[in-house]
């Protein structure tokens, strides 16, 4: 038996581009000759999946679990190379199952499951990004991904009464605020959650404006008060004009309707949309 070496173990690695710990084990199993110690690792998928890391994956799809109490949820993106296979079927349904054992376990190591699914797929596999939302008091938590899934959301509403979680009233909302949120792609909830840079940003960008020049102060702050109001109607989930009646009302103003026909108090409390490939904040 050939003597393990770290240089040995360094050429390993460099070969395959497989983790330290993987290569000393190959070389014990082949009894210290390389060569053998690679086919060890490609007979595993180590090997294949290290070589595949290398490529870019740029493609993929969103998934999502909720708890059965629906008391918490996670959002999960898991790329791939090509469309091709982030619209196969058992793709998908390793994503739907890697969404389940993340809500399960935050912390769990999913490298195995990730190198077999390289295996089988024969493409680059990453899991992206990862979030969970957990309701605190009365509420629920509520998904949705499009079809394609290309976007998904996570949603928490709270209510001030544990009954009104329970109706079926409740529930359609919290189904259609998810909807809102794929399709109205807001980024706050309310404008107190509007960080002031961004709205400071909007103010100077309007303010520089052909509309505003040679405008007294009064007309001005008018002018900019209106224009922010209309990035707030854009920006913020609950001033965007609720997509299920067509722009009539706004999503607050829906909120409130379903809040007095329940009798209680109703809050989006927050939301996660992902979408494949953009660039987390």
């Amino acid at each position: 038996m050939a003597e393990i070496t770290a240089a040995n173990v360094a050429k390993l690695r460099e070969l395959t581009g497989v983790g330290m710990m993987e290569c000393k084990k190959a070389l014990v199993e082949a009894q210290g000759n390389i060569e053998a110690a690679v086919d060890v690792l490609r007979k595993s998928g180590a090997a294949s999946a290290a070589k595949k890391a290398s490529r870019e994956a740029r493609e993929g799809v969103i998934a999502q679990y909720i708890a059965p109490d629906g008391k918490s949820g996670v959002l999960v993106e898991i790329n791939c190379e090509t469309d091709f296979v982030a619209r196969n079927d058992a793709f998908r349904a390793f994503a739907d199952e890697i969404a389940k054992k993340v809500a399960s376990n935050p912390n769990i190591n999913l490298e195995a499951e990730r190198e077999g699914a390289v295996a089988k797929m024969g493409e680059n596999i990453k899991f992206a990004r990862n979030a969970r939302l957990e309701v605190a008091g009365n509420g629920l938590v509520a998904a949705y991904i499009h079809t394609g899934a290309k976007v998904g959301v996570l949603v928490e509403v709270a209510a001030s009464k544990p009954e009104t979680t329970a109706k079926e009233e409740f529930k359609q909302l919290v189904k259609d605020i998810t909807l809102q949120i794929a399709a109205g792609f807001p980024q706050v909830v309310s404008r107190e959650n509007v960080p002031a840079e961004v709205v400071a940003k909007e103010r100077e960008i309007a303010a520089q404006s052909d509309r505003l020049k040679g405008k007294p102060a009064a007309a001005m702050e008018k002018i900019l008060a209106g224009v922010l109001d209309k990035f707030y109607q854009t920006y913020c989930l609950v001033d965007q004009g609720f997509v299920k009646r067509n722009s009539e009302v706004s999503v607050k103003e829906h909120v409130a309707q379903i809040s007095k026909q329940l009798g209680d108090e109703i809050t989006i409390v927050r939301f996660l949309r992902f979408q494949v490939g953009e660039v987390a904040a």
